[in-house]
Formats: structure tokens, C-alpha cells, sequence
């Protein structure tokens, strides 16, 4: 499956193919990954209408319920990484914060610039790669061999003739060992601009002060610039960075970055549960104006940044959360309204735990082979070894916290921490993990709930 290189093109992509990338990585929940699906599909459906009436067809906004670590947020990261859409995660507790009012709601949507920026940038970079290396090539030849003007200056013309066709002969000796690699250790002096640090102006960073202030403070800070000596392997990459940035036109990049954003962008606002406002507590009241300052970003609105104004109307919103102690009703009426896909992700059960362990293209086993490879250690895990993680798991998440899949990580660091310590010294070999093993390393911590809270 080619996978979208652009982040300014909506991926075409079906809703089949979609869920089955996603299987992948994220075992289960089949009505969360169809419902995505479908509303990244409906994306690349509004692309190919007219224009009048593309602006009319609003994203059809999601909202996830589910206990914790079943899947969620992993669902909308492999999405965005999957459609190479700009995705940014927040947290909706973020904004109960002391400090937080109205406005400051907005950050999500300037985060979501900064990250497409950061994505076009690097388009921009792999797209000018081969120009800026030629430059940086010639670069370096001139560190290598520097102008040498002293010679250039009061000699005959038959002199002069004579010390340029000198100087050219030793600039392709030169770059012939360039290329052949014979020069990379060879030390060279280069001019380096360094970066003004973050301004703070009474504990508030530089992106949460007002628009204007914060431009008049980045156009008037100083830049410095330092000579550093490094190696010549060293001075490639910085004067490969250097050229690419004479190369990209920044104004170019915002304008795409904003394009990307309005229109393929995605926010995930995790924990949306925990601005319900509970009943009969005045201490919870700021939870509601969080809501209604949520309203009018997912409802539609424009957004000052620094680098322009972004519409919100047709970014899409995911949120989630485990709702333990509210329901998506309790939501105000005008936000739920603006969520009008709602799925519910289930418990993990034993089996899902086995198929987590095992199918997913980064399963945590698999994780941990590659890891133990590295030392020359060959790590195997049983069936019966397998199926005794899960149970593990699985027990553990119903007698103490249900944290989902994230038990699975505390299973497994317990059961291999002391593998993990000898390996450097073991000299290879292969390790095999059986149902044995795993219970001698986990039943007594299991079987202990006291200690079972302490440890997994």
C-alpha cells in the first residue's frame, strides 16, 4: 500500500484499506476503526465536489468512549501517521488548569499550524535535498581550500593565469577525496547561528502571549552566530541544513502548512469526560466554560496565529474518554452536537491480550526480541508462555486498576527485568520463555494483591 507523501492532498485511500493498516498495529475495535475510516473516506469525497459545495459539507466529528487503554488515542496517531495529515493530541483537563481562560482553548488549533509546518518543512527539505547537498558540497571545498587572494593580487597576468589553474586542479583532487569519503574526519571551521532561547515573560511562554507581542519580540531579539571547528562529516549536515533553508521560501510553507491544517488536519481531545461538570459542586463551573469555549473551535471559527488565520470549519475533531463517572450525554447539548459519530470501545478481554502480545507488526514481544538481538541474545515465547501473560494481564486488570493494554508493558519489564540486566554479560545465546518460567518470575506478585499494586 503507497502510503500519501503530501500533507496539502487528502488521501484516497478506501474505508477497506484504511481499517486493514490499522489492523495492523491495534487489535479489536472494529467500529472505532470503520467509523474513522469513513470519515477520512468522507474527506477525500468532499475534495472531488465543486467548490460551492465543498465549503457546505462539515467533517463528521467522532467521539470515542472507552476505558483507558483500549486503543483510543492509538486509533487517531496511526491514522494521522497513516493519511500523513498534521494531528495534534491535547488534553481536555489542560484547560481546567489555573491560567487557562477562553482564549487560551485556541493553542490547540495553533499547535495543529506548528505541527503541519513542521510536516511541509520537511516535504520542502526532502524536496530540495539534491540542490542544497551540490551547495554544501561547494561549501566545503571552500573551507578546504580557502580563496587565496594574497595570490591573486600583484601577479602578472601570466602569474595570476597560473595560481587559478593551481587552485582549480587542487579543488577536484580535493573533491574527488570528498566524495570518495577521504576527508571526513579532516577538521574545518564553519559559522553557526545560534538560536535565541524561548522568552518567558512572568512564567508565560513566547506562544502564549498575545499575537502581536509576540511578533514584535521575535523580529527585535538578537541573533547571534558562533565559529565552531568540527569535522568535515559534521560540517555536511550543517551546511546541508543551511542550504536547504536559502532554498525553502518560508511564506510558501506557511501558506501550504495553513492549507493542510483547514483542511486535512485532525485534533484529538483526550479526556473530554473530565470537563463534566459534577452536580452540586460551584468548584465545578469552570469545567462548563471549558465546554462552551470548546464550542464555537469544533462548531467553527477563525483562529489568530502567528503565521496567519486558520478556519476551523473542516478540521476534524476525535475526542475520547472513559466516561467511568458521566455519560457523553452529560456533555453540553450544543457539543454533543458537534460530535455526531459516537462509538464505544470495549474491555479487553484474555484474548485480546494473547492477539496483543502476538499479531500487532510491533507486539510487544517482538519488541522485546529485537531488543535482547542486539546483545546477541535470541528470545522465544511459547504459546503456553503467551497465553499465561495474558491471563496475568487480564487478572490483574480486574483486581486492581483496569489500565487496559498498558498492563501488558508492567507484565513484561517484571518478567524480563532480570534477563534484561545479564544480557550484556550472557555471551548470546537463546533464551526461551515458557508458561515455567513466566509463572516463577509472576505468581507470587500476582497472586499478592497488595503487592501486585505496588509493583504491576
Amino acid at each position: 500500500m503507497t502510503l500519501p507523501q503530501d500533507s496539502t492532498k487528502t488521501t484516497s485511500l478506501t474505508p477497506r484499506q484504511i481499517v486493514a493498516e490499522l489492523d495492523r498495529y491495534i487489535v479489536g475495535q472494529q467500529e472505532a476503526k470503520r467509523a474513522i475510516a469513513v470519515a477520512v473516506r468522507n474527506r477525500w469525497r468532499r475534495s472531488q465536489l465543486p467548490e460551492e459545495l465543498r465549503s457546505d459539507i462539515a467533517p463528521k466529528n467522532i467521539l470515542m468512549a472507552g476505558p483507558t487503554g483500549v486503543g483510543k488515542t492509538e486509533i487517531a496517531r496511526r491514522l494521522a501517521r497513516l493519511t500523513s495529515a498534521p494531528f495534534v493530541k491535547v488534553e481536555a483537563t489542560k484547560y481546567t488548569e489555573v491560567g487557562y481562560y477562553g482564549r487560551d482553548v485556541e493553542s490547540m488549533v495553533r499547535d495543529l499550524v506548528e505541527n503541519a509546518i513542521s510536516m511541509i518543512r520537511a516535504q520542502e527539505q526532502e524536496r530540495v535535498k539534491e540542490e542544497a547537498e551540490q551547495r554544501a558540497e561547494q561549501r566545503l571545498l571552500d573551507l578546504l581550500v580557502p580563496q587565496a587572494r594574497e595570490l591573486e593580487t600583484g601577479l602578472s597576468g601570466s602569474e595570476d593565469e597560473d595560481a587559478r589553474q593551481r587552485r582549480e586542479r587542487t579543488r577536484e583532487k580535493m573533491l574527488r577525496m570528498l566524495r570518495d569519503g577521504l576527508l571526513e574526519e579532516r577538521m574545518v571551521e564553519l559559522t553557526i547561528e545560534r538560536k535565541t532561547p524561548p522568552v518567558m515573560v512572568g512564567g508565560i511562554g513566547l506562544e502564549n502571549m498575545d499575537i502581536d507581542l509576540q511578533n514584535m519580540f521575535e523580529r527585535f531579539l538578537p541573533r547571534s552566530s558562533k565559529r565552531r571547528a568540527m569535522t568535515v562529516a559534521q560540517a555536511r549536515r550543517v551546511l546541508i541544513d543551511q542550504e536547504a533553508d536559502k532554498l525553502i521560501d518560508d511564506e510558501k510553507i506557511a501558506t501550504l502548512a495553513i492549507e493542510a491544517a483547514e483542511n486535512n488536519g485532525i485534533i484529538f481531545i483526550d479526556e473530554i469526560d473530565k470537563v463534566i461538570a459534577a452536580e452540586g459542586k460551584s468548584a465545578d463551573v469552570s469545567r462548563q466554560g471549558v465546554q462552551r469555549d470548546l464550542l464555537p473551535i469544533v462548531e467553527g471559527t477563525t483562529v489568530q496565529t502567528k503565521h496567519g488565520y486558520v478556519r476551523t470549519d473542516h478540521i476534524l475533531f476525535i475526542a475520547a474518554g472513559a466516561f467511568h463517572h458521566g455519560k457523553p450525554s452529560d456533555l453540553m447539548p450544543e457539543l454533543q452536537g458537534r460530535f455526531p459519530i459516537r462509538v464505544e470501545l470495549k474491555e479487553l478481554t484474555k484474548d485480546d491480550f494473547v492477539r496483543i502480545l502476538t499479531e500487532p507488526t510491533n507486539s510487544l514481544t517482538r519488541q522485546y526480541q529485537s531488543l535482547l538481538q542486539t546483545e546477541g541474545v535470541e528470545l522465544e515465547f511459547t504459546a503456553d508462555a503467551i497465553e499465561r501473560l495474558a491471563e496475568y494481564g487480564f487478572k490483574t486488570n480486574q483486581t486492581t486498576q483496569n489500565i487496559g493494554a498498558r498492563r501488558l508493558y508492567t507484565i513484561l519489564e517484571t518478567l524480563l527485568e532480570e534477563l534484561n540486566f545479564e544480557a550484556p554479560d550472557m555471551g548470546g545465546g537463546k533464551v526461551v520463555i515458557n508458561a515455567a518460567y513466566v509463572d516463577q518470575r509472576l505468581r507470587t506478585v500476582c497472586q499478592d494483591e497488595d503487592l501486585s499494586r505496588f509493583i504491576l
